[in-house]
């Protein structure tokens, strides 16, 4: 396990540990639509997950292997790469787990609630540069931001110098954000996470100078509980004259509204303003409307299914992966300042080289 085939033709034995939402929509692309890629394996610490996956016809007639511990799972005969889809506290160590098993890895975002758990995860990446280990940062998987960004880098805005960003979900009234926050560290670390890669890979990975942020509750007051909130605001000033705005939210009634501005120094750039399903828009006494997808799978679906084929790609032809794990250092530094502004109402500040200036 962990060399690369030198032969395309052949197939990639991948498992997905989770079986959440994401866990699920991950093994459904794998099995349509990455024809390289054969899932072999699933797991979950969940007794009612794992009993529908051994129901499910698909796994069944695909002869997926449903394990109830991450750690047999990684035993699997034949395995060569773990997708890792699991709450985000056990990111960073599984995916270590996993590295010292010798199997290449794609772990979703956030890395870690902790921020020496992602270095702890980084090195070990590091410490084996025969496995591909990659940072499953989607959006820079996403067509439309794949264009802004290459307008940007073509120099289309001049420099930019400024990124306002925003991930707001529809209200969910089931309970599932609420029992999911207490160990997703945080709406920035969490729902931010994207916008905050965003920012920094659209402005070549500035150096934070100071993080502030603040929230409120409005729908879900238990969140209180985790320390958390239903919306906030997050400011981040880097060295070098840029800014980055961010706006999170788990209370929009109208659908999942994620989009993103770039301002340069000669126009601008906008991805998805005006959140859109499709194209169909309806006239009639009230005004114009269109509708707008329920949730973030519905935007980004096909970015998944590139993220997967790329990474399976880095694997079976021994190229370098699109985003390397480290990717996600800064990126976890910065939400944990904005969660921690959050909560202390004071200004993190860092130094030119990204280290913490403490008070």
């Amino acid at each position: 396990m962990g060399s690369y085939v030198e032969n395309t033709g052949k197939m990639l034995n991948i498992a997905v540990a989770g079986l959440g939402r994401m866990g699920k929509r991950h093994v459904a692309t794998l099995l349509g639509r990455i024809p390289r890629a054969r899932v072999v394996a699933v797991c979950s610490a969940a007794p009612h997950e794992t009993e529908w996956a051994r129901g499910n016809q698909d796994y069944v007639d695909f002869g997926i292997k449903v394990y109830d511990s991450y750690e047999d799972m990684l035993n699997h005969q034949g395995l060569q790469a773990v997708w890792i889809s699991t709450s985000t506290d056990v990111h960073a160590s599984q995916t270590i787990k996993a590295v010292e098993k010798g199997l290449h890895v794609l772990c979703e975002k956030p890395l870690s609630t902790d921020l020496n758990e992602v270095s702890a995860a980084i090195a070990a990446a590091k410490s084996r540069p025969d496995l591909k280990v990659m940072a499953g940062f989607s959006r820079r998987f996403d067509a439309s931001y794949r264009d802004a960004y290459q307008k940007v880098k073509s120099n289309a805005i001049g420099e930019a110098y400024l990124v306002r960003s925003n991930t707001c979900d529809l209200l969910d009234e089931t309970g599932f954000f609420v029992a999911y926050a207490k160990r997703n560290g945080g709406i920035f670390v969490d729902c931010t996470i994207h916008d905050i890669d965003l920012a920094l890979w659209f402005m070549d990975n500035p150096a934070p100078k100071s993080c502030f942020a603040v929230g409120t509750l409005k729908h879900h007051p238990e969140l209180a509980e985790s320390q958390d909130v239903d919306n906030g605001v997050g400011v981040v000033e880097f060295h070098g004259g840029k800014i980055a705005y961010f706006h999170a939210s788990r209370t929009q009634s109208h659908g999942h509204d994620v989009c993103t501005e770039v301002s340069g120094t000669q126009g601008k750039v906008m991805v998805n303003v005006i959140p859109r399903a499709n194209n169909v828009v309806v006239a009639d006494k009230t005004g114009m409307r269109h509708e707008v997808q329920p949730e973030y799978w519905q935007r980004f679906e096909e970015a998944f299914a590139t993220e997967a084929q790329e990474f399976v790609a880095s694997v079976l032809e021994g190229k370098e992966v699109p985003v390397p794990l480290e990717t996600g250092f800064m990126v976890m530094k910065i939400g944990r300042a904005l969660q921690e502004s959050l909560l202390t109402g004071k200004v993190v500040r860092f130094d030119e080289q990204g280290k913490r200036i403490e008070e």
